[in-house]
């Protein structure tokens, strides 16, 4: 069965205002709660049919709502960050500094753009 035929419009909810659409498919979603801080996180990952990433990332405790989602474009070594109202254009290296920086991860760690492209034809097959 082709992928493509699984499209559908999407349209992501954000709390910026400026809510996400585009046509694709999800591809993974995953969810935890955080004991101590009460916190339910839910987080879903879509494909485009431009062969785009979407990450949506929905948080909720007791009043507090938050909903976020970002549209993930590559091309050649740049990466390109969409909010639905602010995009962000900068070197794969440097996206990949912050995703080390950000997991913690130590620098013998970093992922290496060959796995990142593994990770992202996975996504898109």
């Amino acid at each position: 069965m082709n992928s493509q035929q699984n499209m559908e419009d999407i349209c992501l909810k954000h709390d910026n205002g400026n809510d996400l659409q585009f046509c694709g498919r999800l591809f993974s979603e995953c969810s935890w709660y955080d004991d101590e801080t009460g916190m339910f996180t839910r987080q879903k990952l879509y494909v485009t049919d431009n062969n785009e990433q979407v990450y949506y990332i929905v948080r909720s405790s007791g009043d507090e709502h938050s909903r976020h989602a970002y549209r993930l474009s590559v091309n050649g070594d740049n990466c390109r960050i969409f909010n639905g109202s602010s995009e962000i254009s900068l070197q794969f290296d440097a996206l990949m500094l912050a995703v080390r920086g950000i997991c913690g991860l130590e620098t013998g760690t970093t992922p290496t753009l060959s796995m990142m492209e593994e990770l992202l034809k996975t996504a898109n097959a």
